[in-house]
C-alpha cells in the first residue's frame, strides 16, 4: 500500500480522540490476548495466545473469529495468506515475521527478517516464503532457515513484488525502473524503465501487467515487452490501492484539495474491454484498501484505516447497511488480505494485533492445502490418564507406596458420627409467589437453579453468595426481605408491571415523589438513561442544547434538546427517550463502537455495562461536539478516523468539556516533538502493582487524577530524526482546563476494584484516627447542629462511622496551573475553604476548585444482569423551577425511581455490588460563566408547505391544505389531531402457572401518520397537516385494519403519500404546543406517548374522558360518532382525517349538551343513556343501512364541502 498520500499525523500512530498518549498496550485490549506473553528487553513478544472464547459465526456473513497479538506495540506492516498451507503470515515494522496456523491462529514460527527495515510484502512459494524490505529480498523456509538473501542497491526503495511464474519475480518501488529476478539463479535478468516516481502496487491478469503509481495513475503493460499499452489517470493526488477481476479494475486513492490531500470516497471503476471509466462508485467509508471477493458475485471489500468495512458491487450502489466494523486494538488498520478460498479476511493494526474474520466457523484458507509439517513433540514417559467421571474406575490404578502405618482415612468409630445431609431450604422467591389450591402450592420457576438439579451447600460461607444471587427483579409491592441485604432496595433494577390498561394503572408515584422526571427503561438501549439525566442537570448543557436546531434528520443534539424540553415540562411523570434512541441507533459510529445492544443481550445483561456506559459517555460528548460544530462552522468534509477534533471553541460543547494539551515525545537521540491536541474527558490511570501492594500505601484521589491527566510513559514511537521506531518518553502538559471535568474510572477488573477497596480502607483508618473519639456511631444531630449545617459559617459536624466507610472520592478538588506548564491537584474540603478563603478570588491566578456534581455507578446483580444508576447533585435553578425553593440536594436516579439521598452516599462505593464508572466535576460558579437563556429555535415557518420525500406523491391528489400566513394559530385555538401507528417489535408475554397472561415487554410502536385539522374559521375541519412518517427501521406489522397504513406507504421510492421525516412533523407539533393551542382528539394520551411529546394537561381535550363515567369502560370513537352524530366511521380501515374531524364534532356536541360545562347534571343523564344503549347493543354499531342513530347532530358544512 502507498502511504505517501496519508496525513503525516498518521505516521505517529496517534491514539483516539480522547485517549492518553501512545501506550505500550492499548487500554481496550482484551487481557486474555496477553496470557503467558513474555517481553524481552527490546519489547518483542516471544509468545502470544489467541483469544480463548467461543465465537458464534453465522454462515455466509463475515464476523470476527479470532484475534491474536503478533508483537506488542509494533505495527503490523503486511499480512499474507499462505497459498500452499493453512497458514497466515504477518510482518511488522520492526522487520519481524510471524506465522499462525489454522483458523485458531496457533503460533507456528517467529523470526527476525531484517534488523532495521520494515517488511513491505510477503509472497509464499512451494518451498518457502519471500520477504521484501526496503533494499533486501530474502527467501526463507517456513521454519525460519534462510534459503537465500539477495541484497539490492542501497539507494533502492522497494515497495512491491509480483510473481509472474514459478521462477520469475518482478520488484518495483520508488525509482524509475523495475527489476526482474530469476529465483533459480538468484540473479537480476532484466531491468525495465518506468516513469518517476516509480511503482508501488503491481497486479497481473492473462492480458496485462497492472502498475500503480504514487502519482495516482494505473498503467497497463504488455506481458512480454513490459511496454505501456494503456494508462488510467485515476486520482489527482495519490493512489492508495487497486485490484483487478475479470473485465473490471477498481481503485481508491486521494484527491488534491486546497489544504492538501484528502481521501476520495469515490472508487474509480474501469471497464477493461472498452478501456474507459464507468460510473464511479460512492462508498460510505474512507477507502484505504480494497479487494475483489468473487464468491457468488464480483463484490468488492472496501476497508478504511479506522476499521470500517463495506461490501458492495462495483457496478451497483453502496448500501450503508453492508458496513461492519473491525475493532482494532490500535487506532489504525495497517494491512488487509483475503485468503485464496475467499472464506477468511485478515486485518493488522498499529498495535501489533491481527484480527481474523471468516464467513464460517471452520474456514479453510485454500481450496486444497497440503499438510503442514510440525516439530516432533517431546516424548516423556507418563502415567495413563484416569477418567474420574467413570464410576467403575479401579482406584488400584493409582500407584501408592507400600506402608504398614495407619492410614489417615482410618478414623476410629469414637471420632466419627453419622450426619445425614439435610434437604436444602425452599427458595424464598418460590414461597413468596406461591398460590395454594387445597394442600398443593403452585409457583412460577424463579430460574435460580439449573433444571432438575438441587445443589447442596457444603460451606456456610456459600449462603451469603446464594442470597446475593436472589435479588428481586423489581420492588413493586414487595416487602423488604432479610436475605437481600447486599443490594439496597432503591438500587435494584426497576421494571414496569404491565396490565390490561398498559401503563395507565402503574403507580409511578410510588417510585418518585419528587417533581423531577424519570426515564422509562423498556425501550431498546435505554441503559444510557442515567447519563441523559446527568447531562440534563448540567445547567449550561441543558440550555445550550435546547437552543440548538439543525436540518439534519438524525441529529443527537436536536433530539436531546427535545428530550430536555420534555423533562422541563414534566411534573414528576416519567418521560421516554424513544426518539433520541431511535436517532442514536441510526448513527454508524454507535454501531461500530458496539454501543447498540441486541434485545437479548440487554435483557440478560451479557454486556459489560460499566465499559458500555463509559464508551457511550465518550461517544455522546464527541457526537454533540460535532453536531453543534456543524451548525456553527459548516464543513464541506470531515474524515471519519481523525485522532483529534477541530478547535474546541467551534462548539459550546467544546467550550464546556474541552481540555487543551501539549503532547511531547522525546527520543533517546534527543529529538523532541511537540503537538497540540484536545480531549473531552480523561481516563483514570492507576499506579502499577496496586493489587499486589499489601502494605496499604495511601494514594489521594488527586494524586491518581494528576497522574492520569499529566501522563508520563515510555513507549515506541516514530522518530523523524532516526527515521525508525525508537523508545521515547512521552509527556503531556495542560494548557487550558475544562469547565466540566469528565472522568472515566475504568474499573474493569478485580485489579482496579481492589485498588479502590484498599484506598477506601486506608482513608477510613486515617479519618477515624483524625477525628478520634468525636465520631458518632449513628447519624443523628441535635437541632442546633442542623441549624449550623444550614448556615455557611456554621461549625463543621463530625461525620458518623457509616458515612466514612467505603469513601475515597473527595467532594471537591483544587487545581492550579503553574508557570512552567505544570499542574497541581489536591483534595479540597470545606475546612480548606475557611483557611484559604473563597476559591473564586484565586481564579485570576490560575487556581480552580471543582465540585463533584454526579457519579454514575454500575450495580452488580447476578440475577438481573446488573444496572446503571446515577447520583446527581441537583442545583438551585432546578429546584426553583420545579418546587419554588432554592437549595441543593443529592438524588439517586434509577430509571423512573428518583429518591433524595445523603451526599455521602454519592461517594460510597462497596466494590462487592456498587462500582464507580463515570465522575463529573464542575467548576465553582459555572452557571455565571454562560448565558442560560433558552430561546425557542422553532419558528412558524415549519407549518408552511414543504416538499414530500416520496417520488410519486406529486402525481396524486393532496389530502391537506397547508396553513396560510393569515391562518397561523393563536393561544387557545382548537386543533383536531389523530395519529396512526405501526409495530416495530411484537409484544413479549408469558403465561403464568394459574393461566393468567403477564406482559414482560410491550410491543414497540412507531408513528406512521399524523393528521391535524383546523378547529375554527371558514376552513374548519380541513386538514393542514397530513404527514406520513418515513421510517428506516423494519416494520413487523402495519396494522392496516386499524391504521389504514399499507406496505409501501412509508417507502419513499414507491409511496404516493405526502411522506416526510419524523423530525419535520415533530417540529410542527412542538410549535403548536409552544404557541398554546388546544388539541382535540380521541385517546390522545397514547398518541402523544408514541410521538414522544409532553403536552400540558390544560392543552388536551380528549373525547375519551369527556364522554366517560367514573369506574366505567372507555367508549370507542366509532360508537360515540354513531350515537351522537349519526355517523358511521371506521368501516374497513381507520382514516386519521376522518377520526380527527369526528373528534372535533364530538367536542362541539359536548359543549352543546353540557351548555359549555355549566350544566353537569343534565350531561350526566345523557351519559347514563349512552351507557345503557351501549350495554344493550354490546357496544357494537349496527350494520344494516335502515337503522339510524338515536341522536342527530349537525355536520359541518365545510367538512361536507371538502
Amino acid at each position: 500500500m502507498n502511504f505517501e498520500g496519508l496525513d503525516p499525523g498518521l505516521a505517529e500512530y496517534a491514539p483516539a480522540m480522547h485517549s492518553a498518549l501512545d501506550p505500550v498496550l492499548d487500554a481496550h485490549l482484551n487481557p486474555s490476548l496477553l496470557q503467558n506473553v513474555e517481553l524481552d528487553p527490546e519489547g518483542v513478544a516471544l509468545e502470544a495466545l489467541p483469544v480463548q472464547e467461543s465465537v458464534h459465526i453465522m454462515e455466509g456473513v463475515y464476523s470476527e473469529l479470532h484475534s491474536v497479538v503478533a508483537e506488542v506495540g509494533v505495527p503490523v506492516s503486511v499480512s499474507h495468506f499462505d497459498l500452499h498451507e493453512e497458514m497466515l503470515w504477518v510482518g511488522s515494522h520492526g522487520g519481524h515475521a510471524t506465522s499462525f496456523f489454522g483458523p485458531a491462529l496457533e503460533r507456528y514460527s517467529s523470526f527476525q527478517v531484517n534488523g532495521s527495515d520494515d517488511i513491505r510484502q510477503i509472497q509464499s512459494l512451494e518451498n518457502g516464503i519471500l520477504f521484501l524490505t526496503k533494499n533486501n529480498l530474502k527467501y526463507m523456509a517456513r521454519g525460519g532457515l534462510i534459503i537465500f538473501d539477495y541484497l539490492l542497491d542501497e539507494n533502492e526503495d522497494m515497495h512491491s513484488l509480483l510473481l509472474t511464474d514459478s521462477s520469475t519475480l518482478l520488484i518495483g518501488g520508488l525509482q524509475n525502473h523495475i527489476l526482474e529476478i530469476d529465483l533459480n539463479t538468484v540473479q537480476e535478468t532484466q531491468k525495465y524503465a518506468v516513469e518517476t516516481p516509480g511503482v508501488t502496487i503491481m497486479r497481473q491478469t492473462n492480458r496485462f501487467f497492472f502498475c500503480g503509481h504514487t502519482s495516482g495513475k494505473v498503467s497497463l503493460r504488455d506481458l512480454r515487452t513490459f511496454k505501456v499499452e494503456h494508462e488510467f489517470d485515476a486520482f489527482s493526488g495519490s493512489l492508495s490501492d487497486f485490484d483487478v477481476h475479470g473485465n473490471l479494475l477498481a481503485a481508491c486513492g486521494f484527491s488534491s484539495r486546497l489544504t492538501g490531500l484528502a481521501c476520495d470516497r469515490f472508487l474509480k471503476v474501469y471497464d477493461l474491454r472498452m478501456m474507459r471509466a464507468i460510473t464511479p462508485l460512492q462508498v460510505h467509508v474512507d477507502p484505504a484498501f480494497l479487494r475483489f471477493i468473487p464468491t457468488y458475485t464480483s463484490r468488492l471489500a472496501i476497508i478504511s484505516q479506522s476499521g470500517q468495512c463495506q461490501f458492495c458491487e462495483p457496478t451497483g450502489l453502496a448500501n450503508p447497511a453492508d458496513i461492519f466494523h473491525v475493532n482494532p486494538v490500535g487506532p489504525l488498520l495497517m494491512t488487509f488480505d483475503v485468503s485464496a478460498s475467499k472464506q477468511a479476511l485478515a486485518f493488522g493494526d498499529s498495535e501489533g494485533c491481527v484480527h481474523l474474520w471468516t464467513d464460517s466457523p471452520e474456514p479453510s484458507f485454500n481450496p486444497y492445502s497440503r499438510e503442514t509439517e510440525f516439530a516432533l513433540p517431546c516424548l516423556v514417559d507418563s502415567l495413563p490418564p484416569l477418567d474420574w467421571s467413570q464410576d467403575l474406575l479401579p482406584l488400584s490404578l493409582i500407584p501408592v507406596p507400600l506402608t504398614t502405618d495407619t492410614l489417615l482415612s482410618d478414623w476410629p468409630a469414637a471420632n466419627s458420627a453419622p450426619a445425614p445431609r439435610r434437604a436444602p431450604p425452599v427458595d424464598a422467591e418460590i414461597l413468596r409467589t406461591m398460590k395454594k389450591v387445597g394442600f398443593i402450592g403452585y409457583a412460577p420457576n424463579p430460574r435460580t437453579k439449573l433444571r432438575n438439579q438441587i445443589p447442596y451447600r457444603l460451606k456456610e460461607s456459600d449462603s451469603e453468595f446464594d442470597s446475593f444471587s436472589q435479588v428481586t427483579e423489581s420492588p413493586v409491592g414487595r416487602e423488604e426481605e432479610p436475605h437481600l441485604h447486599m443490594v439496597s432496595k432503591k438500587y435494584r433494577k426497576v421494571t414496569i408491571k404491565y396490565s390490561k390498561l398498559g401503563l395507565e394503572d402503574f403507580d409511578f408515584k410510588h417510585y418518585n415523589k419528587t417533581l423531577f422526571a424519570g426515564l422509562e427503561p423498556h425501550i431498546p438501549n435505554a441503559y444510557c438513561n442515567c447519563m441523559i439525566q446527568v447531562l440534563y442537570f448540567l445547567e449550561p448543557v441543558r440550555c445550550l442544547i435546547q437552543n440548538h436546531l439543525c436540518q439534519k434528520e438524525f441529529c443527537l443534539a436536536c433530539e436531546l434538546g427535545f428530550l430536555f424540553h420534555m423533562l422541563d415540562l414534566s411534573r414528576g411523570d416519567p418521560c421516554q427517550g424513544s426518539n433520541f434512541l431511535r436517532a442514536f441507533r441510526t448513527i454508524p459510529e454507535a454501531s461500530a463502537l458496539g454501543l447498540i445492544l441486541a434485545d437479548s443481550d440487554e435483557a440478560s445483561g451479557k454486556g459489560n455495562l460499566a465499559r458500555l456506559i463509559q464508551r457511550w459517555n465518550r461517544f455522546i460528548l464527541t457526537q454533540l461536539h460535532q453536531d453543534m460544530q456543524e451548525l456553527e462552522v459548516p464543513q464541506a468534509y470531515r474524515g471519519a478516523g481523525g485522532s483529534s477534533f477541530c478547535s474546541s471553541g467551534d462548539s459550546v460543547i467544546g467550550q464546556l468539556f474541552s481540555c487543551e494539551m501539549e503532547n511531547c515525545s522525546l527520543c533517546r537521540c534527543g529529538s523532541e516533538t511537540v503537538r497540540a491536541s484536545s480531549t473531552l474527558l480523561f481516563t483514570l490511570s492507576y499506579p502499577d502493582g496496586s493489587n499486589s501492594d499489601k502494605t496499604g500505601k495511601n494514594y489521594d484521589f488527586a494524586q491518581v487524577l494528576k497522574r492520569s491527566i499529566c501522563l508520563d510513559q515510555n513507549t515506541q514511537a516514530w522518530c523523524d530524526n532516526c527515521e525508525k521506531y525508537q523508545p521515547t518518553i512521552q509527556t503531556r502538559n495542560i494548557r487550558h482546563l475544562p469547565d466540566i471535568l469528565v472522568i472515566n474510572c475504568e474499573v474493569n477488573s478485580s485489579k482496579e476494584a481492589d485498588f479502590w477497596r484498599m484506598q477506601a480502607e486506608v482513608a477510613f483508618k486515617m479519618a477515624v484516627k483524625k477525628h478520634g473519639g468525636e465520631i458518632s456511631k449513628n447519624k443523628e444531630f441535635a437541632l442546633a447542629d442542623w441549624k449550623e449545617l444550614g448556615s455557611p459559617e456554621g461549625v463543621l459536624v463530625c461525620p458518623s462511622i457509616e458515612e466514612l466507610k467505603n469513601v475515597w472520592l473527595p467532594f471537591s478538588i483544587r487545581m492550579k496551573m503553574t508557570k512552567n506548564k505544570g499542574l497541581d491537584v489536591c483534595n479540597w474540603t470545606d475546612g480548606d475553604e475557611m483557611q484559604w478563603g473563597p476559591a473564586r478570588a484565586e481564579e485570576e491566578h490560575g487556581v480552580y476548585v471543582y465540585d463533584l456534581m454526579a457519579t454514575v455507578v454500575h450495580i452488580l446483580d447476578s440475577r438481573t444482569g446488573g444496572s446503571l444508576v446515577a447520583h446527581i447533585k441537583v442545583g438551585e435553578t432546578y429546584h426553583q423551577r420545579k418546587e419554588g425553593v432554592t437549595h441543593q440536594q443529592w438524588y439517586l436516579f434509577n430509571d423512573f425511581l428518583i429518591e433524595p439521598i445523603d451526599k455521602h452516599e454519592a461517594v460510597q462505593f462497596d466494590m462487592n455490588w456498587k462500582v464507580p464508572a463515570i465522575l463529573y466535576y464542575v467548576k465553582r460558579n459555572l452557571n455565571s460563566r454562560y448565558n442560560l437563556n433558552i430561546k425557542n429555535p422553532i419558528e412558524a415557518s415549519v407549518l408552511l408547505a414543504e416538499a414530500s420525500l416520496a417520488r410519486k406523491q406529486r402525481k396524486t391528489h393532496t389530502t391537506f391544505i397547508p396553513l396560510m400566513l393569515n391562518e397561523m394559530p393563536q393561544i387557545g385555538d382548537l386543533v383536531g389531531l389523530d395519529a396512526e401507528f405501526v409495530t416495530l417489535n411484537e409484544e413479549e408475554a408469558e403465561l403464568r402457572s394459574d393461566g393468567t397472561k403477564s406482559t414482560i415487554k410491550p410491543s414497540q410502536m412507531s408513528v406512521a401518520r399524523i393528521t391535524c385539522v383546523r378547529g375554527q374559521g371558514p376552513n374548519e375541519g380541513i386538514p393542514f397537516i397530513d404527514d406520513y412518517i418515513s421510517t428506516q427501521e423494519q416494520v413487523v406489522d402495519y396494522l392496516t385494519q386499524y391504521s389504514g397504513i399499507k406496505p409501501g406507504d412509508l417507502d419513499a421510492k414507491i409511496s404516493s403519500k405526502h411522506l416526510t421525516t419524523l423530525k419535520s412533523t415533530y417540529l410542527k407539533l412542538r410549535f403548536l404546543i409552544d404557541i398554546g393551542v388546544k388539541f382535540v382528539g380521541h385517546g390522545l394520551q397514547k398518541d402523544f406517548r408514541v410521538i414522544n411529546l409532553m403536552v400540558p394537561k390544560d392543552q388536551v381535550l380528549d373525547t375519551v374522558y369527556l364522554f366517560h363515567m367514573p369506574r366505567k369502560r372507555m367508549i370507542s370513537l366509532r360508537f360515540l360518532a354513531w350515537y351522537f352524530l349519526d355517523l358511521k366511521i371506521q368501516g374497513e380501515t381507520h382514516d386519521s382525517i376522518e377520526d380527527a374531524r369526528t373528534a372535533l364534532q364530538l367536542y362541539r356536541k359536548y359543549l352543546e349538551l353540557s351548555k359549555n360545562g355549566t350544566e353537569p347534571e343534565s350531561f350526566h343523564k345523557v351519559l347514563k343513556g349512552l351507557y345503557e344503549k351501549g350495554r344493550k347493543m354490546d357496544w357494537k354499531v349496527p350494520e344494516p343501512e335502515g337503522q339510524t342513530s338515536p341522536k342527530n347532530a349537525a355536520v359541518f358544512s365545510s367538512v361536507l364541502a371538502l
